[in-house]
């Protein structure tokens, strides 16, 4: 499943069930945020980030978040939430703990930039081969992801399957889709986006 992205200066609403580009509210979604910060202010800042990280890793449909500090004097800090589907990232928007962390903001950092990226092209974003950069096109993703899931189901297929083969096919499917799952998310797609980087992306944000 792939998915677009969408950049804004605020974030916008949608009705149940969709996105607000009328997208499937079944999507996943990474939201990236830049934030500038007043030089001699970066502890403070960098204390309030881990903050609200941690308050939207413990919100329900939270898969996980980041903080990418700037690559030179000038350049904004990057905060990465990324959510299970539109539902729990407009709930994490409309909550209590994120109104609780931006009532206990200094004023000494500002937004100069955020992007919604839907579906697949946040898969891709949040590995280290992305590196603040566009996300890829669709027909890159799907060559990169059968280049990263071709090993596995092979060496599956021929060191696995053997010891589950008096199982039931369902059963087999319940064993070894989580564990291909896993491996393709953690390691073997994060080794090709880092090899591919400079064919797979377009130029950093």
């Amino acid at each position: 499943m792939a998915g677009t992205i969408r950049t804004t200066g605020t974030t916008g609403t949608a009705g149940p069930g969709s996105t607000a580009d009328g997208r499937a509210a079944q999507d996943e979604v990474t939201l990236f945020v830049a934030r500038r910060v007043e030089p001699g202010h970066e502890e403070a800042f960098e204390h309030w980030a881990k903050g609200i990280l941690g308050a939207a890793s413990a919100h329900e449909g939270n898969l996980g978040t980041g903080l990418l500090r700037p690559a030179g004097p000038d350049d904004p800090w990057h905060l990465l939430l990324h959510f299970r589907d539109g539902a729990a990232f407009r709930s994490w928007q409309d909550s209590p703990a994120r109104a609780a962390c931006f009532a206990k903001a200094d004023g000494h950092h500002v937004e100069v930039h955020r992007h919604e990226i839907l579906g697949m092209e946040g898969w891709f974003a949040t590995t280290p081969g992305a590196d603040r950069r566009r996300p890829p096109v669709r027909w890159r993703m799907a060559v990169a992801s059968t280049i990263a899931i071709a090993p596995l189901t092979i060496t599956a297929g021929l060191f696995l399957n053997p010891h589950l083969a008096g199982l039931p096919v369902a059963v087999r499917s319940l064993v070894t889709a989580p564990l291909i799952s896993a491996l393709m998310t953690y390691a073997a797609l994060p080794v090709v986006t880092r090899l591919l980087r400079g064919w797979l992306f377009g130029p950093r944000d």
